[in-house]
């Protein structure tokens, strides 16, 4: 039995359509020079068949997609039809005869055939306007109008400066928590605003990424800072397994999926937090201390490996356990052996030692 080929979400669809049109791709080269030659032009991209058939006249040429052909096609005023993988061009100077009564709310002529024929189609056409000196794309029953690259690479920078911000404040947030898991005395709240601030760099750093992809070659380094930025923050995730508190058919899992999936306003509330976490809805009015299981800090103490880190956690149950621990317990921990129990514990004393000098 042949494996069910996963339906493509219109994200998906979205992002392969920019990939196929990002600076740095054969389309982008000839839309470049189309809009620097003040020109305009209609492309359409999917199966020749069906676009043949919502379609007349022209030229029928199959041949390869060279963004210099291309360019000078795009002189004559029918539309170009493209295969889906803009790898062969199919017809020029094509006159394409859409269903008129596709509602559309573009005035342009032009702009109101590509609409049509990609809601028709189900394929991609790429409105380029000389008057506008713009590019607008159509997918499907979407609409999307490209930003120049400068404006694109300016939004980026603004996004990264605000994460930057983000992540600074979540390092603050992080070392008060490591602080205050060393002292045995973590809140509730503490965890939530850990858990808070850290959703917060999450999402802003998601913001960033139709940016770079639309940027396409000329995003690589945003992309780079990115990577860079999000590395030091990375062990934040590891705040959730530490605190979650254990129910049956409530896994580590499900619930850092219902803090994703949290709208907007309810991360703003604490208790919407809490109560994600598996606590009551007031985290303020939780007075007990939470003791973590360890897997932060402990990642965070000469990356032991993750097996280790289970089988410390699994044997001591939290952290203030495992630094309880007289030498000998540690050793006995499957796995760790009498030269790493020794490490444990000089890099959580160093680690502790460390956080109170910085504190100074």
């Amino acid at each position: 039995m042949e494996p069910t080929r996963k339906r493509k979400t219109n994200e998906d669809v979205y992002r392969e359509a920019l990939l196929l049109i990002s600076p740095g791709t054969r389309i982008r080269e000839a839309i470049s020079s189309i809009l620097q030659s003040r020109t305009g032009a209609l492309l359409c991209f999917g199966d020749p068949q069906r676009l043949g058939e919502l379609s007349e006249g022209g030229v029928k040429l199959e041949a390869p997609c060279t963004p210099q052909l291309l360019y000078e096609l795009s002189k004559m005023d029918g539309a170009i039809i493209l295969t889906k993988d803009a790898s062969q061009i199919v017809y020029a100077n094509r006159f394409l005869k859409p269903d008129t009564s596709i509602a559309s709310n573009e005035t342009g002529t032009r702009h109101r055939a590509a609409e049509r024929i990609a809601r028709q189609g189900k394929c991609m056409a790429v409105a380029v306007s000389e008057r506008r000196a713009s590019v607008t794309l159509y997918i499907h029953n979407m609409k999307h109008v490209m930003d120049s690259i400068p404006t694109l690479l300016n939004k980026a920078w603004q996004v990264i400066q605000t994460l930057e911000k983000y992540i600074m404040v979540l390092k603050e947030t992080l070392q008060e928590l490591t602080i205050r898991e060393f002292q045995d005395m973590v809140t509730i709240f503490d965890v939530c605003g850990a858990v808070q601030r850290y959703e917060m760099v999450l999402r802003i750093a998601r913001e960033v990424d139709p940016y770079i992809l639309e940027l396409g070659t000329e995003g690589r380094l945003i992309a780079l800072q990115v990577r860079e930025l999000m590395l030091p923050v990375e062990q934040a995730e590891l705040v959730v397994k530490d605190y979650y508190r254990e129910r049956t058919g409530a896994a580590c899992d499900q619930m850092r999926a219902k803090i994703a999936e949290m709208t907007q306003s309810e991360l703003l509330n604490m208790g919407a937090i809490s109560q994600s976490l598996g606590y009551g809805s007031n985290p303020r009015s939780i007075d007990t201390y939470l003791s973590p299981r360890g897997y932060r800090v402990l990642t965070t103490t000469h990356r032991l490996p993750a097996q280790i880190i289970d089988n410390l956690v699994d044997r001591f149950g939290s952290l203030k356990e495992i630094l309880r621990a007289p030498k000998d317990e540690l050793d006995a921990v499957e796995g760790v052996g009498a030269v790493l129990a020794e490490r444990v514990r000089v890099s959580l004393d160093l680690l502790r030692s460390q956080l109170a000098l910085d504190r100074r």
